[in-house]
């Protein structure tokens, strides 16, 4: 550990309300001199950052941020590195801790929680994640497909519930649809499904289906959406996705 002052907080943002940044997140932001984040993130938080040195930088540049954050610390000085959802589950605490160590320092680190984009999806939709489900990314830029593929039919063939991250962009329009052909193997086509996009923004919207009328729906997935599809016990009831834990009523 460094003895200078310095310090990262790895900030988790939640979703992008306002309302679902914690207090403890506020708190590291505001303390902090500098903030550090993906573009989008930045402009989630700006109403906290006034009069602190502000580093965005657009996808694909992660590590630099990494790397910009752990020296800005080193330095002496208090560093926010925004992630969305939780900086832990697909976001910045991982990366910041491998490059946190590759010099003979590293800085002061504490990682913040942050709201999930399963659980504030989860959230709108009912209560579909009340057993035991997989969250799988349908990114392939770090994972190749042939993994991604085995891991959505090993998921489906154990019957959990699948919360699919990073469903679909320009530049991987197909991959859902080929997620769904992988799950449909194992699922029947009335499988409860829905999509969420934008959960706790302003623009939040979502679908309720099922896994065979879900490739209908694909046009209206982007990388602000998240896809859950539910196990063989999940129904829907009064508009709310529901999957029994197994209690007695």
């Amino acid at each position: 550990m460094s003895g200078d002052k310095g310090r990262v907080s790895v900030v988790g943002i939640g979703p992008g309300a306002p309302g679902y940044l914690t207090d403890r997140a506020f708190k590291a932001i505001k303390e902090s001199e500098i903030v550090i984040g993906y573009r989008l993130y930045i402009q989630q938080v700006e109403h906290l950052t006034a009069g602190k040195e502000i580093i965005s930088s657009s996808m694909g540049r992660e590590v630099d941020r990494c790397r910009f954050a752990v020296e800005k610390a080193l330095q002496g000085h208090r560093v926010a590195l925004v992630s969305g959802g939780d900086p832990g589950v697909y976001g910045m605490a991982g990366l910041l801790l491998q490059v946190a160590g590759e010099g003979e320092n590293e800085p002061a680190i504490e990682i913040i929680p942050g709201i999930t984009a399963a659980g504030a999806a989860a959230a709108v939709l009912g209560a579909p994640l009340m057993h035991d489900y997989a969250s799988i990314s349908l990114s392939d830029l770090l994972t190749p497909w042939d993994l991604i593929a085995k891991r959505l039919e090993a998921a489906a063939g154990a019957d959990f519930v699948i919360v699919i991250y990073n469903p679909r962009s320009r530049g991987r329009e197909d991959l859902l649809s080929r997620a769904v052909e992988i799950i449909s193997s194992r699922q029947g086509s009335k499988t409860a499904a829905a999509i969420v996009r934008g959960a706790g923004r302003p623009q939040e919207k979502r679908w309720q289906t099922t896994l065979g009328e879900l490739p209908g729906l694909v046009e209206e997935v982007d990388m602000a959406s998240l896809v859950i599809i539910g196990n063989s016990k999940t129904y829907w009831k009064n508009g709310r996705m529901i999957t029994p834990r197994g209690y007695r009523i």
